[in-house]
């Protein structure tokens, strides 16, 4: 999908939502807040921010993200509620989109989870099936990519789910492949970095993440789109091996009518 439907996408359909389920083995380094420049074809065209706060058996997740571009102007900010035992109780997000207000809630129901989009004048509300491993899964949104790392860690990245508020909502399987490990610097210190590759209905996203699962990176290459952790710097990767040398030139094999050695 190319940059200029992606966006419209966008003003259309108001992709906005937050992640608001985390792993129980959710680090303390996690919780601090974290800032991330988005950028597109290597231009900064927005921010982003993720902050986790812990309460009494439950998570408080905040995020938000402004993109501010030709063609679009993309804000929100959002909170999510999650039970002691990393369970959506309640997520709120109010935004805009090119000027228009919006606001995504959603709320678990048994095996059911409440959307509510409400933009342009219009609310859409729609019960859609609820997996314990379901996440809000939005363009640009560092909370939801957190999500995602920190339950594929926890379920081996198997029964992902994306609730997606496009249109009138809908919940599709994700994919993620793990690639090979990489190297990188944060705020000038060398860390590992673990690399995977989600696919689902909204596309394909690199996704990059320290060992203790924290979002380091995110790549969305058909549309030019990144999102990078502020002080991180991803190494290249090494270059693939050089070409095999040529073979030596093969010596005469030796012919009644022509010499050997030539001069």
């Amino acid at each position: 999908m190319c940059a200029h439907r992606r966006l419209d996408k966008l003003g259309r359909t108001l992709l906005m939502a937050t992640a608001g389920v985390m792993a129980a083995g959710l680090l303390a380094a996690n919780l601090a807040a974290q800032n991330f420049v988005i950028s597109q074809n290597g231009k900064s065209v927005g921010t982003a921010k993720l902050s986790v706060k812990q309460g009494d058996g439950s998570l408080d997740s905040a995020s938000e993200t402004k993109i501010d571009m030709p063609g679009l102007k993309y804000t929100f900010s959002s909170n999510v509620d999650l039970d002691g035992s990393y369970h959506i109780r309640s997520v709120k997000l109010d935004g805009s989109v090119n000027g228009t207000a919006a606001t995504v809630t959603a709320q678990p129901r048994g095996q059911e989870i409440d959307l509510r989009i409400d933009a342009n004048g219009k609310k859409i509300d729609t019960p859609l099936a609820f997996h314990p491993s379901t996440i809000f899964y939005p363009d640009f949104d560092p909370g939801a990519l957190q999500a995602l790392l920190n339950l594929g860690a926890a379920h081996n990245n198997r029964d992902l789910w994306a609730l997606v508020p496009k249109q009138s909502g809908s919940v599709a399987a994700l994919r993620v492949v793990t690639n090979a490990d990489m190297q990188g610097t944060l705020d000038g210190k060398t860390v590992a970095v673990h690399h995977f590759t989600v696919t689902g209905d909204t596309g394909k996203t690199e996704v990059f993440s320290d060992p203790s699962n924290a979002l380091l990176q995110a790549e969305w290459t058909d549309e030019g789109f990144a999102m990078v952790r502020k002080g991180f710097k991803l190494t290249p990767p090494a270059r693939p091996n050089a070409a095999p040398p040529a073979a030596p030139p093969q010596q005469p094999t030796g012919n009644d009518n022509q010499p050997q050695n030539q001069p």
